[in-house]
């Protein structure tokens, strides 16, 4: 549309308040916002913010100044013989920085259209600037378009700026002469062009900032490699967990720090497109880092970096012990007591927890070996470390060396290509715990002495020496001693395991934990069935203290559970237990067992008046026994007088 056109419709607008159907509809509804506002068109200067406002506000808008700069500078080389203002706004619209001739300059001047003054529809009224912002649109203007009549000498082309989130953060703008004779048809596709430029640049270096915060943020260590093998950038963590730094780095062959690592690999990765994983050393000084290293290549054109990931071997060891479940659940507290020979087995548990010596626990299958080795770690000092419990009877024969020490890649067929850590080493800074350490085979037990008492492994396949810090428990339901004298396991290895002994006494020789234990299991099945709830009758309680329990604990805790889920009464009978047991017989012999000890320590007291001493005599059991025997049938010495 020609100006004179332009003018007529924006003269007819100021005296009657009439738009025209030919007006860019945007424009239209500008003018109308304008005039409801009350603004005057016969002005239209911009209003200048504080200087320290001003400064405030170029400060918030830091980064946009710093990549936008550059493209107005091309931008403006392309047009200065044009005499045309390049103009960048905040999302506001204060005017932040402005290039442009002094003919140009002088011309904004007039209007106040430079660096801190506000340039929005209802500061000066309808201009490209206001509306890009306004309506998030791009746009020119020429002449009388603009709402204020100043502005009509002017033609202005603005496109708004995204930051990365695709909210408005600036405008560009281009302004000229309206009526210079230059052309201004490829002013806006040129302004559209610069804005696309800027928010390009803004999303990469916002990318490449949130890439290097996720780098930083690894726990991993990382070094950018380029096709020197020279370091060109490393994170937080690789200085934090291994001491690297750049300066320390720069226009050094990074491969000089990995000796061990095979670069050669490195020549077809272009083709292959594979990574490389190594377990391997980090020489850094006089320190030496064990570490899995990742290698990856990128390619970018004709050049080639290396990204190296670095994990220190404990911190791997850690990952793999969460996701294992490597941990020690019980404690002393877990561990029911009321008979005193338990009592003193806890105490002298508790008091071997304080050392970090080797301990054998000794005891028959279902006392609670393992219970006790837990709780022993969790009231050490490596509570907070990991608990790595090995069954030595079910490792294979042909494994046991891998499954103990680990394995580097390639040491047999069918090994993992980036090697394996042993329990030996998911138990460093913890507690390993060897299960039936008696099923272990002859021909293994040198090598687990040696490990035993140098806290020195060797992976199988492996050239380097681990030390580690490990505490070693071991649970055999045999008497090593015996073992050892008949040849069945090896002296040395005995007498290295046996520093710390915890015999576990049989269930049957601690009578009062029986009843405690059986109160405890049957109220967890009473809680987990509360419509079947049970009680148990004194013959019951009779019949279970009268049995010998040879499976022990765990041998009581399922009779419970098998008696609860058998019985179909609310109260649990001996009939109920017998039943369970399958044996008749032998309740009814230990039923007679019990009777006559039961009458023979009666008599004895009855003999001696009372007197435990000379019954215990008259019996040929020490005092300690004895006691223990009236303590289990419930007998009261002192008040059994003739």
């Amino acid at each position: 549309m020609e100006l004179e056109i332009l003018q007529g419709i924006w003269e007819h607008f100021v005296k009657t308040g009439e738009t025209d159907v030919r007006m860019n509809p945007i424009i239209e509804k500008s003018w109308l916002k304008c005039q409801r506002n009350g603004l005057d068109p016969m002005k239209g200067r911009g209003r200048r913010a504080d200087e320290k406002v001003f400064q405030s506000i170029r400060a918030g808008n830091k980064e946009l100044l710093e990549i936008a700069l550059p493209v107005m500078q091309s931008v403006y080389e392309i047009v200065k013989q044009s005499h045309f203002l390049l103009v960048l706004t905040d999302s506001v619209g204060y005017v932040l920085e402005t290039i442009g001739d002094l003919a140009v300059q002088q011309m904004s001047k007039e209007l106040e259209f430079v660096k801190g003054s506000l340039w929005s529809d209802l500061e000066v009224g309808t201009n490209a600037i206001g509306i890009a912002l306004d309506y998030d649109t791009s746009i020119q203007m020429i002449g009388p378009e603009h709402y204020g009549l100043p502005h009509h000498k002017w033609t202005c082309s603005a496109a708004p700026i995204h930051g990365v989130n695709g909210e408005i953060i600036g405008c560009l703008d281009l302004s000229g002469d309206s009526h210079s004779a230059s052309p201004h048809t490829h002013t806006l596709g040129l302004v559209v062009a610069a804005a696309f430029s800027i928010e390009t640049m803004i999303k990469k270096q916002h990318s490449a900032r949130l890439m290097r915060k996720t780098l930083d943020s690894s726990e991993n260590g990382i070094v950018v490699l380029n096709d020197a093998f020279s370091p060109i950038w490393i994170n937080q963590a690789a200085e934090k967990n291994f001491g690297l730094t750049m300066s320390l780095l720069e226009d050094l062959d990074f491969r000089e720090y990995m000796p061990d690592v095979d670069w050669t690999q490195l020549e077809h990765w272009e083709q292959e497109r594979q990574y490389i994983t190594n377990d391997t050393r980090l020489l850094v000084g006089r320190h030496v880092y064990d570490c899995s290293a990742t290698m990856l290549p990128t390619l970018d054109g004709d050049s080639r970096t290396f990204t190296v990931t670095l994990k220190r071997q404990e911190y791997l060891i850690d990952s793999v012990n969460k996701v294992s479940g490597n941990r020690a659940n019980y404690t002393f507290e877990h561990i029911y007591a009321q008979d005193p020979l338990m009592k003193k087995t806890i105490q002298l548990a508790q008091k071997f927890a304080c050392y970090d010596g080797v301990v054998l626990i000794e005891g028959e299958s279902g006392t609670g070996k393992e219970l006790f080795a837990q709780a022993i770690h969790n009231e050490s000092s490596r509570a907070k470390g990991p608990f790595v419990a090995v069954n030595c009877a079910s490792l294979p024969r042909d494994l046991i060396e891998s499954e103990l020490f680990g394995y580097e890649k390639g040491a047999f067929t069918g090994a993992l290509k980036e090697g394996n850590p042993g329990k030996f080493e998911l138990a460093n800074s913890g507690t390993l715990f060897l299960d039936e350490i008696g099923e272990m085979p002859l021909e293994f037990q040198a090598k687990l002495l040696r490990a035993v008492e140098s806290l020195r492994i060797r992976r199988l396949g492996g050239t380097q020496e681990r030390k580690l810090d490990v505490r070693v428990i071991a649970a055999t339901n045999r008497s090593l001693r015996m073992e050892s004298e008949q040849g069945r396991f090896r002296q040395d290895l005995f007498y290295r395991l046996n520093v710390l002994k915890l015999d576990i006494p049989p269930l049957r020789e601690r009578p009062l934990d029986i009843i405690g234990c059986a109160e405890i299991f049957l109220d967890r099945f009473n809680k987990r069935y509360p419509k079947q709830q049970k009680n148990m009758s004194k013959g019951y309680l009779d019949a279970l203290m009268q049995y010998n329990w040879p499976g022990n604990v765990r041998e009581l805790q399922n009779s419970i559970e098998r008696t609860f889920y058998a019985c179909s009464e609310d109260m649990l009978t001996p009939e109920d237990f017998c039943y369970v047991t399958g044996n008749t017989k032998l309740q009814q012999d230990s039923f007679s067992q019990r009777d006559s000890m039961y009458n023979k320590v009666v008599e004895a007291l009855l003999s001696t008046k009372g007197n435990a001493e000379q019954a215990a005599k008259i019996l040929q059991v020490s005092r300690a026994t004895f006691y223990r025997i009236c303590k289990k049938y419930g007998i009261q010495p002192k008040k059994i007088k003739l």
